[in-house]
């Protein structure tokens, strides 16, 4: 079982860098990367996820890549009903377990801070970079991409969660 979820982690990791290659924004990417799991259409998690790139739309503030944990994590721990005080508690939980490797492995979940930008420069355009090989060259998204992807699946597997 071992093995096989080292496999899966992996596969799952390439999976969201792809899409990132491909154009997908961060959060978009690693969502993409377990549309199978959480049983949505492609096109809607890219919708869904449209304006949440770049610690959303480039205010460079949560990462997107946690973001898109947390959407996933709604999926597998949905908490539909405001009254649910349990249901809301276990998904919380799911997110800040997530968020918290994540932040463990890279020392912030702030997009800001990961692409380590002054707190004060100012707000970026929304006009997304060019996604050139000198973008990717300087970017540690691709990589922050993969370990989401990684954090996810494991979590997944190692809890039977689907």
């Amino acid at each position: 079982m071992e093995m096989d979820l080292d496999q899966e982690a992996m596969r799952r990791s390439e999976m969201a860098q792809a899409f990132f290659r491909e154009g997908y924004n961060c959060a978009q990417s690693v969502a993409l990367a377990f549309s199978d799991i959480i049983d949505e259409e492609p096109e809607r998690i890219a919708k869904s996820l449209s304006g949440f790139g770049g610690g959303m739309a480039r205010l460079r503030e949560v990462c997107g890549c946690v973001s898109a944990m947390a959407y996933v994590a709604g999926y597998l721990s949905p908490a539909t009903h405001p009254q649910k005080m349990e249901e809301r508690t276990a998904n919380y939980a799911l997110v800040q377990e997530l968020a918290g490797a994540f932040k463990e492995e890279f020392g912030s979940i702030v997009c800001r801070e990961l692409l380590q930008m002054r707190k004060n420069e100012k707000v970026e355009s929304p006009a997304p970079s060019e996604r050139t090989p000198a973008y990717y060259a300087v970017r540690p998204c691709e990589r922050q991409i993969g370990k989401a992807a990684e954090i996810l699946a494991r979590k997944i597997l190692s809890k039977k969660i689907w």
